[in-house]
C-alpha cells in the first residue's frame, strides 16, 4: 500500500447517518441573510407510509417484470387501453371504470389459466368473467385452440388518488405438468377528482360546418386605454419552413455557410423564429384531443377544467399561455361553434381554461369535446417586428458596434462612498456620462458581484444630476423585473417618479406590496390596466419585462424618447427577445443601452435544435462579448472601461463556498469580500465536520421516486437528513436569540418541482419544525453561489462523482474534512478518482 493510500484510508469518513436506502439525488437549503443553503429534500412521516405502501407495489412489479413477458408465441393479452411495457394506465374523473382484457390462444394446442390478481390494494378493484366475480384466482381455466377469455377490471374509488393491481396470468399446457410459463399486467388509475355522475349528451355524427367564435378575452380582465401606432403584423410562417422535412437542406445552407452580421440580421432571425415557432406547435399539438370531458373547477366557477396525459415537468409552463380551440361535440347547446379559450394553468394532470360569458353561460359540467391546442404567437411576433426594425432605427453601431462613433472625452463625475470597489464605481460613472452611446455598455460578472446594485446605482445618479433624463429598466422574466423595481425603490427614488407596467395576463396577487402603489393596478376595481401613451410619458422610470416593452413600441411612445435603457439579467434573454425594447424606442446617439447579466449562467430556453444551434440560444450579451472586440480583454490592461466591465468581487459568500465555482467558471478571479460578520456566522456551528469551514457535502445512499403522472422525481430519505439540518440551524438561531426567521434568510434548492411539494409537506408535518416560523423559508433553483455563510449538500456521491464539476466538488469538500455520510469507495478508487479529477482540471485549463 502506498503512502497516498495508508493516508487517505485514515481519513475514511464513517457512516454517521443511519438512512434508508435512497437514490441519486441532491439535496439541501440555503440562507441568504444569515445564509443558509441546502440543495435538495423530501417528505414526512404520513407521506413515506403513503410512499412505502406504493414500493410494496413496484417492488413486486419489477420482480415479476424481471422474468415475465409480454406475449408467448401463440398466447396474447390485449386491454383497452393498450398496455405498454406490461403496464396499463389511464386517468379518469369518474368514480367508476371497466378496463377489458382478452386473453387469446391462437395455438393448436389447449392451454390452462390461472390468473393470480394482488391483493395490495383493497376495495378498489373487482374482477369479473362471463360467469361473474371472483375474488382472488381462476385456477385452471382451459383454453381451447382459437379462444379468447374476456374478463374486466372494474375499478371504483369514491376519492381521488393513485391505485394499482397487479395481474399475473400463468399458463401450462399439461395440468399436472410444473412447466409454466407467465404474462403480466399492471394496471395504475390515477382518479383525478370526483364527480356527481351526469347522464353524459350522446356524441352527434351531423357536425356540419363549425363556427369558431373569435372571442374577447374574459370580461374585466383588459382596459387598454394606450392606442395601437405601430402595428404588430401576423408574420406568417412560409410554406418551406410549415412543411420542413430532414431532407430539405437548401433552406440551411445560408445558415450553416455564413454567420450572424448586419446584412442577413433580419432574415437570419426571422428564419430561426420561424423554425422555434415550428417546433413550438409540433410540442403542443401532441396534447390535441378529439374527446374529453370537461368540468367546472370546484372552488372557481369561471375555470374549466380537463385532465390531461403525457405531460412532462416542464411542460406546463410552457402550456400556460396559450389558447385552445374547443369543439362541442354535442351542437344542440353550442349551435357548431368553435370555442377560443385561453390556457390559465397547466399542471401535470390537468388544464385549466377561462372563456368568456357567452361559454361559460351555457357550460354544463360533463359536456365533452375536442381539443385543439393553439400557441400564443405574440411574443413570437414581438421578437419579428424587434428583428425587421432593426434596419428602419439605423441600429448598426448598437448591434454590431465599432466603438468609431462614442465620445472619447466624457466628463466622469465623482461618486462618493463607492471608493472601495472601483471597478463598480468606475462601471457607473461611465454608464452615467453615456461613454459607450451608441455601442451598449456592458457590465458582467458571478452572482454576488453587485451587477443590479451597480445599475440601480446608475439610475439613482441619473435622475440626481439630469433633471430632462428617461429611462426604462426591463428584464427577462416578471420576477427580475420586480427584483429590479424593488431595488430601484430602495435606492430612495420617489414613488411617483417610477412606473411598473405589467402585462395585463399577469396574476395581481403575485404583485410585491411595495410595487402595487406605483404600478398599472387600479386600485378600484383591482385589475391590471395599461394607461394612454400621454400618461406612460410623464414618468422618469419605466419598469417592465422585455416582451411587455412591446406594447410600448406598439403604443407608440418615439424613438428617442428613453434617454437610458436598462436590461438586468441579459444574459438569459433571447437575443430577439433582448431588442425588443431597443428596436422601436432606442435612438442610439441619444440613449445609451446598458446590459447587465452572467453569460456563465442559464441562457436562454430555445426549444428548436436546429433554432439553438445557429445563434437563437445566444443572448446579445455573450455574442457581443464573443464576437466583439470592443468587449474583449486586452493582455496588457485589460478591459476597456469606455465599453464594458468585468465585476470581481464578491461581496456575499465565505471564501470556502466560492473556491469551487471560482475555479471551475470564472479562472480563480472572484475576490472574497463578504462582511465578515455575515459570512463568518456559522464558522462555529457545532455541526460543521470542520470549524470554521462552513460547507459540508452529506452521502446518502438514496433512490429517486415519482408520482404516477409525474415524471418529475423526488427522494425519500434525503428528508430525513434535511430536516436534521434544519432543527439544528434553528437551534443556532435560537441560542443567538434570533426567534424570528427573516424572508431570504434560508432557501432551498431543488432540481425537480415535485420535491417542492415533498419538501413542504415534510417541513410542515414535523412537530419540532412545525413549530417554528416557515414562511420566510424561499424555494427555489439557482446556482450554488448564492449561498452565504453556510452550504450543506446533500446528495448520493455514487451518482454525482461520475459528473467531473459534482466530482470535484465532493472531494475538495473530502480533502477539506467537510464530507459526512457514506462510504463509497474503497482506497484505490479514490486514488483513481484523484488522477481524475487532477487530469480533467488540466484539461480545462
Amino acid at each position: 500500500m502506498s503512502r497516498l493510500q495508508q493516508q487517505r484510508k485514515s481519513q475514511m469518513i464513517p457512516v454517521e447517518w443511519s438512512v434508508q436506502k435512497t437514490g441519486p439525488g441532491t439535496s439541501g437549503y440555503m440562507n441568504d441573510q444569515q445564509n443558509t443553503f441546502a440543495i435538495e429534500a423530501q417528505m414526512a412521516q404520513e407521506a413515506r407510509q403513503k410512499i412505502q405502501a406504493r414500493l410494496t407495489v413496484a417492488t413486486l412489479f419489477q420482480q415479476y417484470r424481471a422474468r415475465l413477458i409480454s406475449r408467448r408465441n401463440y398466447i396474447t393479452v390485449t386491454s383497452d387501453p393498450a398496455s405498454v411495457e406490461e403496464k396499463i394506465c389511464l386517468t379518469v374523473s369518474e368514480n367508476k371504470k371497466v378496463v377489458p382484457l382478452t386473453v387469446k390462444n391462437s395455438g393448436a394446442n389447449t392451454v390452462y389459466l390461472t390468473l393470480w390478481v394482488s391483493d395490495l390494494v383493497k376495495k378498489i378493484f373487482t374482477v369479473s368473467d362471463c360467469h361473474g366475480y371472483f375474488n382472488k384466482t381462476i385456477k385452471k381455466h382451459t383454453l381451447q385452440p382459437g379462444e379468447a377469455y374476456k374478463i374486466r377490471v372494474h375499478f371504483n374509488a369514491e376519492h381521488p388518488g393513485f391505485y394499482e393491481q397487479l395481474l399475473v396470468f400463468k399458463f401450462k399446457t399439461d395440468p399436472l405438468s410444473s412447466d409454466m410459463f407467465e404474462i403480466m399486467r399492471l394496471l395504475e388509475v390515477m382518479h383525478q377528482t370526483s364527480f356527481n355522475e351526469e347522464v353524459l349528451p350522446t356524441v352527434t355524427n351531423s357536425l356540419r360546418t363549425l363556427q369558431t367564435v373569435e372571442q374577447a378575452p374574459p370580461a374585466g380582465v383588459v382596459l387598454m386605454w394606450l392606442k395601437t401606432e405601430v402595428p404588430l403584423k401576423k408574420y406568417p410562417m412560409a410554406d418551406n419552413i410549415k412543411y420542413l422535412s430532414k431532407s430539405d437542406t437548401n433552406l440551411f445552407m445560408d445558415l450553416e455557410m455564413r454567420s450572424l452580421n448586419w446584412t442577413n440580421y433580419s432574415q437570419r432571425f426571422h428564419l430561426l423564429l420561424h423554425l422555434e415557432e415550428l417546433q413550438l406547435r409540433t410540442d403542443i399539438e401532441k396534447y390535441n384531443q378529439d374527446d374529453v370531458v370537461m368540468f367546472r373547477h370546484k372552488n372557481n366557477a369561471d375555470l374549466i377544467v380537463f385532465p390531461i396525459a403525457g405531460v412532462s415537468y416542464n411542460s406546463p409552463a410552457k402550456l400556460s399561455g396559450n389558447q385552445v380551440l374547443v369543439t362541442p361535440l354535442e351542437q344542440r347547446v353550442f349551435r357548431n361553434k368553435v370555442y377560443k379559450g385561453w390556457i390559465q394553468h397547466a399542471d401535470v394532470e390537468q388544464i385549466y381554461l377561462k372563456f368568456n360569458d357567452e361559454f361559460l353561460s351555457q357550460f354544463k359540467n360533463g359536456t365533452r369535446f375536442s381539443v385543439t391546442f393553439v400557441i400564443n404567437r405574440m411574443p413570437l411576433c414581438m421578437q419579428h417586428r424587434a428583428a425587421a426594425l432593426v434596419y428602419k432605427h439605423r441600429l448598426r453601431e448598437v448591434l454590431f458596434p465599432t466603438g468609431q462613433l462614442s465620445s472619447h472625452h466624457s466628463h466622469l463625475q465623482r461618486l462618493v462612498g463607492l471608493e472601495s470597489n472601483p471597478e463598480q464605481c468606475k462601471a457607473i460613472q461611465h454608464i452615467v456620462a453615456g461613454t459607450a452611446k451608441p455601442a451598449p455598455y456592458l457590465l458582467f460578472g458571478p452572482p454576488g458581484t453587485g451587477k443590479t446594485e451597480a445599475l440601480v446605482e446608475a439610475i439613482r445618479q441619473i435622475v440626481k444630476t439630469q433633471p430632462s433624463s428617461t429611462i426604462l429598466a426591463c428584464a427577462p422574466s416578471n420576477s427580475a423585473t420586480d427584483h429590479l423595481c424593488e431595488k430601484i425603490l430602495a435606492g430612495k427614488i420617489d414613488n411617483h417618479k417610477l412606473y411598473r407596467l405589467y402585462a395585463v395576463h399577469c396574476s395581481v396577487k403575485n404583485i410585491p406590496t411595495n410595487v402595487k402603489f406605483c404600478c398599472n393596478l387600479d386600485p378600484l376595481t383591482n385589475m391590471l390596466i395599461v394607461p394612454p401613451k400621454e400618461e406612460l410619458v410623464k414618468y422618469k422610470i419605466i419598469v417592465t419585462t422585455l416582451l411587455n416593452a412591446g406594447r410600448l413600441v406598439t403604443g407608440g411612445i418615439p424613438p428617442g424618447h428613453y434617454t437610458y435603457i436598462f436590461v438586468d439579467e441579459a444574459g438569459q434573454a433571447a437575443e430577439t427577445e433582448c431588442i425588443i425594447p431597443i428596436a422601436g424606442l432606442l435612438k442610439p446617439d441619444t440613449c445609451q443601452l446598458v446590459l447587465a447579466g452572467d453569460p456563465k449562467q442559464l441562457g436562454p430556453i430555445i426549444t428548436s435544435r436546429m433554432a439553438k444551434k445557429h445563434g437563437m440560444g445566444v443572448s446579445l450579451l455573450e455574442r457581443l462579448m464573443r464576437d466583439i472586440d470592443l468587449y474583449k480583454s486586452h493582455e496588457e490592461y485589460g478591459f476597456n472601461s469606455r465599453f464594458v466591465t468585468k465585476l470581481l468581487r464578491n461581496y456575499r459568500s465565505h471564501r470556502a463556498i466560492l473556491t469551487i465555482p471560482n475555479e471551475l467558471f470564472y479562472k480563480g478571479e472572484l475576490l472574497p469580500h463578504a462582511p465578515k460578520k455575515k459570512c463568518n456566522s456559522y464558522c462555529k456551528w457545532n455541526r460543521l465536520p470542520k470549524e470554521g469551514f462552513p460547507l459540508i457535502f452529506h452521502g446518502v445512499a438514496g433512490i429517486n421516486e415519482r408520482d404516477a403522472n409525474n415524471p418529475s422525481l423526488y427522494n425519500v430519505a434525503e428528508v430525513e437528513v434535511l430536516k436534521e439540518y434544519l432543527k439544528s440551524i434553528f437551534d443556532h438561531l435560537h441560542k443567538k436569540g434570533v426567534t424570528k426567521i427573516q424572508s431570504g434568510e434560508i432557501g432551498i434548492i431543488t432540481p425537480y418541482r415535485k420535491q417542492v411539494e415533498k419538501i413542504q409537506t415534510a417541513l410542515q408535518m414535523d412537530k419540532d419544525l412545525r413549530k417554528e416560523d416557515l414562511e420566510n423559508i424561499e424555494r427555489f433553483n439557482v446556482a450554488m453561489t448564492r449561498a452565504q455563510a453556510l452550504l450543506i449538500v446533500v446528495g448520493d456521491p455514487r451518482a454525482l462523482k461520475t459528473d467531473n464539476i459534482w466530482n470535484k466538488f465532493i472531494y475538495y469538500c473530502f480533502r477539506n474534512g467537510a464530507y459526512r455520510g457514506i462510504t463509497v469507495s474503497d482506497v484505490e478508487e479514490e486514488e483513481n478518482a484523484l488522477t481524475t479529477i487532477h487530469s480533467w482540471a488540466l484539461c480545462e485549463e
